[in-house]
C-alpha cells in the first residue's frame, strides 16, 4: 500500500513539474522590443530615415524579440507623399517590414477612399477602436500578436481632433452629413469606453499584455480626448504609445484604479525611434533612440540594405512624376512686375506690395479648398515662383509654395481682419514677406500716409493706433461692407493664423475650425487639377490681378 502510494505521489509531483515547465516554456524567452514611430509625414531620409529604422530593427532581433508599429501621419508631409498620395510611403513601410499601424488625423488628407485603398496595399493591419461610418468601426479595434507564445495585444485610437485636422468634408455625404466619426462628444466619454472595450475584449482573448498604439498627444486643445485624458479614464492597459503632439515625453501615470501605465511619444520626422522593453520578468520601460547629427542617418552611415533600396526606388518615382504635366496655362502668372525692371535689368518683384494674378490663384485655391470659408488670406513672402504660360507640371506648382505650410481655418471678428489688412500693408510701397494676396474680400489702401501700426521690439504686430488715420479702407467681404462686429471665417495656412508667421499676433485666441488640414502645395494642386479642370487663365489674365487690391491717394 504504502509503495502504491509513493507511486502515485511521484506521479503527481512529476505531472506537476511537467506542467510548470509547459507553463514556463509560455512565457518570454526573450526580452520584447517594441519598435515604434510615430509622425513621420513622409521624412523618409531625414533623422534615422526608413533605413535607419530598418538597421535598428535588424540589429536588434539579433538578441531581441522585436515588434515594429506606427502611431500614425506616417503617409503625408512631403512631395513625395502629396505626389502619390501615399502610395510611396505604405510601400517603404511594407519594406521596413512593420507589424500594426493605426491612422493619425493626417492619413486622411488624401480622402477617406484613398486611405482605405492604400491600407489594401498594407502587408500589416490598421487599427482603430473609434474610427466608424455610422456606427460601425472600419477596423479591427485591436489586434494580437503572439511572442514566444505570449499574447501581445495592440489597440489602436485616433483622435477625434482628426474631424478638425483634416479636410471635413471628406468625412461627408453628399448632403454635407458627417458619416464617418471618431466617437467624438464634449465628455470623452464615448471614446474612454471604447477603448475600455477593446482592452477587456483583448483580455478575454488571452493578452497578457495590452498596449495602446494612440494618436492622442497632449496639447490643451485635445482635451477631453489627450493620452492623460484616456489613461485615466480607463484601466487594463500596460502601455500608451503615442503621437500627434510630436513631443518625446517619457511618462509614467496613473491609470483609473491608481497603477502605473508608461507612456511614451517618439517626435516627428524620425528624429528617434522608441523603444517599449517587456522583460522576461515583466518589467516595462519605454526609451527613444535618438539621431541629432546634421546629416541624417542614412547617408552618414551610407547605409545600403532593403529599405534603402525602397527608398531609393520610391525617389526615382517621384523625380519621374514632377516632370508630368498636370495642367495648363494660358496667360503668365507673375510674381514680379511684367515691364519694370530695376537700374541693373532685373525684374521687380511685386508680390509683396501688390495683387498679382498669381497671387489671386493661390488665393483662390485657399478659399475654394476650405471648404466655405469668407475671407482667404495668402502672404506673398510664401509664393515663391511664377508660373510660365503653357503647360504646368506638378514640380512647377510645387516650387511657388516649398514651405510646407498648412491650411488653416479660424472664426475672426470683422475687426481682427481690418487689423490684420493695416498690418498687411504696413510697409507699403515697401516690401513685406507678409503682405497677404486675397480672396473673397477687396480693399483700397492709401500708402501715402503713416502706417498707424505699432509694434514690439521684435516687430510684432501689437496694436492699431486709433488716433491716426487708417491705410486700409472700403473694405468689402463677398460685395458687402466689411462689420467690424460680426463674425467671419477666414483661411490662410497654420503658419500665419497659428503661429504667429510674418507678426500676425491679431488672430491669438481666435476659434480654430480647421488646423493645419493640407500642405499648401495641395491646396494648389488640388485646386487648379481639380476645380479648375487643369485649365487656368479665365479671370486670371491681369498681371495685376482683379482689383482686389487697389492703390489709392488721399484725394480719391
Amino acid at each position: 500500500m504504502k509503495k502504491i502510494l509513493c507511486l502515485v505521489l511521484s506521479l503527481a509531483l512529476l505531472l506537476g513539474c511537467t506542467a510548470l515547465a509547459e507553463e514556463a516554456a509560455t512565457g518570454l524567452q526573450r526580452d520584447l522590443v517594441i519598435l515604434f514611430t510615430s509622425d513621420a509625414h513622409c521624412g523618409i531620409a531625414q533623422g534615422w530615415g526608413y533605413a535607419g529604422l530598418y538597421a535598428v530593427k535588424e540589429g536588434l532581433s539579433s538578441q531581441y524579440n522585436v515588434l515594429l508599429v506606427d502611431d500614425g501621419d506616417a503617409i503625408q508631409g512631403e512631395p513625395i507623399g502629396t505626389m502619390t498620395t501615399g502610395e510611396a510611403i505604405i510601400n517603404i513601410m511594407n519594406t521596413v517590414g512593420y507589424d500594426v499601424a493605426i491612422p493619425g488625423n493626417h492619413e486622411f488628407d488624401y480622402g477617406v477612399d484613398r486611405f482605405l485603398e492604400l491600407t489594401q496595399k498594407a502587408n500589416f493591419p490598421y487599427i482603430s477602436c473609434n474610427f466608424n461610418k455610422e456606427g460601425e468601426l472600419i477596423f479591427p479595434p485591436y489586434v494580437i500578436k503572439e511572442v514566444d507564445g505570449v499574447k501581445i495585444a495592440f489597440v489602436g485610437i485616433t483622435t477625434p481632433m482628426t474631424l478638425r485636422t483634416s479636410t471635413p468634408k471628406y468625412f461627408m455625404n453628399e448632403a454635407g452629413e458627417f458619416i464617418y466619426g471618431f466617437l467624438q462628444d464634449e465628455s470623452g466619454e464615448k471614446v474612454y469606453a471604447a477603448v475600455q472595450k477593446a482592452v477587456d475584449d483583448a483580455r478575454a482573448e488571452g493578452a497578457e499584455y495590452v498596449i495602446a498604439l494612440a494618436h492622442l498627444g497632449n496639447e490643451t486643445e485635445s482635451i477631453p480626448w489627450t493620452y492623460s485624458d484616456v489613461l485615466s479614464n480607463t484601466n487594463g492597459i500596460d502601455a500608451l504609445l503615442d503621437g500627434h503632439s510630436h513631443d518625446t515625453d517619457q511618462v509614467i501615470m496613473k491609470n483609473k484604479d491608481g497603477e502605473d501605465v508608461v507612456r511614451s511619444a517618439c517626435g516627428t520626422k524620425l528624429a528617434h525611434i522608441g523603444a517599449l522593453t517587456i522583460t522576461v520578468d515583466g518589467q516595462i520601460s519605454s526609451k527613444l533612440y535618438s539621431w541629432d547629427q546634421d546629416m541624417a542617418a542614412p547617408a552618414m552611415m551610407n547605409l545600403q540594405n532593403a529599405a534603402a533600396d525602397a527608398v531609393a526606388a520610391e525617389s526615382d518615382v517621384l523625380s519621374e512624376k514632377l516632370k508630368e504635366v498636370v495642367a495648363t496655362s494660358t496667360v503668365e502668372l507673375y510674381i514680379h512686375d511684367p515691364e519694370a525692371q530695376t537700374e541693373d535689368g532685373k525684374p521687380v518683384r511685386i508680390i509683396r506690395n501688390a495683387e498679382t494674378n498669381l497671387g489671386d490663384l493661390c488665393a483662390d485655391a485657399y478659399l475654394d479648398q476650405s471648404g466655405g470659408a469668407d475671407i482667404a488670406f495668402v502672404n506673398g513672402g510664401g509664393i515663391r515662383v511664377p508660373i510660365a504660360k503653357g503647360d504646368i507640371t506638378l514640380n512647377d506648382i510645387l516650387k511657388v509654395h516649398p514651405f510646407g505650410n498648412s491650411l488653416t481655418v479660424i472664426r475672426v471678428t470683422g475687426q481682427q481682419v481690418l487689423d490684420a489688412l493695416e498690418w498687411s500693408v504696413h510697409v507699403m510701397p515697401g516690401e513685406f514677406g507678409g503682405f497677404d494676396q486675397v480672396a473673397g474680400i477687396t480693399f483700397e489702401v492709401n500708402a501715402s500716409i503713416p502706417s498707424p501700426c505699432v509694434q514690439d521690439e521684435d516687430g510684432m504686430f501689437v496694436k492699431v493706433d486709433d488716433s491716426m488715420a487708417r491705410r486700409v479702407r472700403n473694405v468689402l467681404v463677398a460685395g458687402k461692407p466689411l462689420d467690424p462686429a460680426a463674425s467671419y471665417t477666414l483661411v490662410s495656412h497654420d503658419y500665419q493664423l497659428l503661429n504667429k508667421g510674418d507678426g500676425y499676433t491679431m488672430f491669438e485666441g481666435c476659434e480654430v475650425l480647421q488646423e493645419s488640414v493640407k500642405l499648401d502645395n495641395q491646396v494648389l494642386i488640388d485646386y487648379i487639377t481639380g476645380t479648375l479642370n487643369g485649365l487656368v487663365g479665365e479671370g486670371y489674365e491681369d498681371p495685376y490681378g482683379e482689383g482686389r487690391i487697389v492703390s489709392v491717394g488721399p484725394e480719391e
